[in-house]
Formats: structure tokens, C-alpha cells, sequence
């Protein structure tokens, strides 16, 4: 298995942070009407090669359109002078810094995932091989953030009742304050860690 070579452990966990797996669990007529896009984005796939930061920030946005215009009146009525403010413009500045998804990334994602939700349906295959977490045997931390818009609870909760071996963090955050808000050290860095000390194998870490 991928996890062992030759009796060697190569892995000794995974931890998955807000993971999509079913992509109709939440909301099956906008998961396929985001794949509706691919046909006019295959131009631009064809020409560039990949789908640009650009574009994948527009169709971030129009998944949730409302809330981009709550963040920055949220944004406006803090002092420009806080670290909050300064805090908030870092973030901004990094999450529109990304780098472009290649092509067939883009088709697999919109297509295969929105589209058909092959991996929920067991039909998303890498190099051939079906992607089967109920096979994995390892210790997994799955977290997943209760305010996240990008990837619905539900979808991510789908993922960890296929692995045996998943232990589900509940973060009271969203899909990026998770990872890089102000509480991201208590609601996810911390109990990560504590979890990955337990693993066997790295009780000296």
C-alpha cells in the first residue's frame, strides 16, 4: 500500500483539514451549476494552459457573494491603525497572491468533483486507481471548521465516515480563519499537534 515500502512505514498519519469529498452533500444543484462553467473556461484553459488566479478568486467569490460584501463592511468599520485592520489586509493580500491551477486540475475539480461528485461515488480515479479511504489504515485527523462556506461541514463529514481509523476535530471557525485566524492556534494548530505527538512511532517529537 501506499503508506508501506519494502516493510518500511512511510506514513505514520494523515491529518486532512477541511477535506471536500461528497460535493452534492450540502447542495447538489450548485455543486453542478459551478461545473456548468468548465465549457466557457475551456478557452481560456486551452490558450493559458491553466485556469488563472484570477478567474478561481471570481468563482470563489460568486459561491458566496454575499459574504464577500459582508467581510469588507465588517473591514470598514475597524481602525485602519489595529492590528486587526492589519491583520485582515495580510490575509487579503495572501489569499489573492495564489498560483494558477493547471488545466487538467481544473477540468478534473470542476467536471469530475462538482460535476459527477466522483469521489463520493467511488469513480475518481489517480493514475487508474480508484481514491478508497475506506482502505487506508492509518491514525487520520480530519478537521472541519462548523462556519465553513467553501467546503459544507457535511461534505468533509462524509470523508471521515468512510475511514476507519478518523478522528474528527470540530473547529468553530471558517474554511481560511481555521488555518490563519486570529484563533487559529487554539481551533486547530494545538489539537493538531497534540494529536500528531500521539501518533506511535513519535513520542519524541
Amino acid at each position: 500500500m501506499l503508506w508501506r515500502s519494502a516493510g518500511r512505514v512511510l506514513l505514520r498519519g494523515l491529518a486532512l483539514l477541511a477535506t471536500p469529498w461528497d460535493f452534492w452533500a450540502a447542495d447538489a444543484e450548485r455543486a453542478r451549476g459551478l461545473a456548468a462553467t468548465l465549457p466557457g473556461l475551456e478557452p481560456l484553459l486551452r490558450a493559458t494552459g491553466t485556469l488563472p488566479v484570477d478567474t478561481l478568486q471570481a468563482l470563489f467569490a460568486a459561491h458566496d457573494a454575499a459574504g464577500i460584501g459582508e467581510k469588507y463592511r465588517a473591514f470598514a468599520k475597524l481602525d485602519p491603525d489595529s492590528s486587526r485592520a492589519r491583520r485582515f489586509v495580510a490575509l487579503e493580500d495572501w489569499l489573492n497572491g495564489g498560483v494558477p491551477l493547471a488545466a487538467p486540475v481544473a477540468r478534473e475539480a470542476l467536471s469530475g468533483w462538482y460535476g459527477a461528485n466522483s469521489p463520493a461515488r467511488g469513480d475518481w480515479r489517480i493514475a487508474g486507481e480508484v481514491v478508497a479511504p475506506q482502505a487506508l489504515r492509518l491514525p487520520a485527523f480530519l478537521a472541519i471548521p462548523a462556519r465553513d462556506r467553501i467546503v459544507p461541514p457535511a461534505s468533509a463529514l462524509a470523508l471521515a465516515a468512510t475511514m476507519p481509523g478518523a478522528h474528527v476535530h470540530h473547529a468553530a471557525a471558517g474554511h481560511v480563519g481555521m488555518v490563519a485566524g486570529g484563533g487559529a492556534e487554539v481551533q486547530l494548530w494545538r489539537p493538531l499537534l497534540t494529536w500528531i505527538k500521539a501518533l506511535p512511532g513519535l513520542m519524541g517529537l
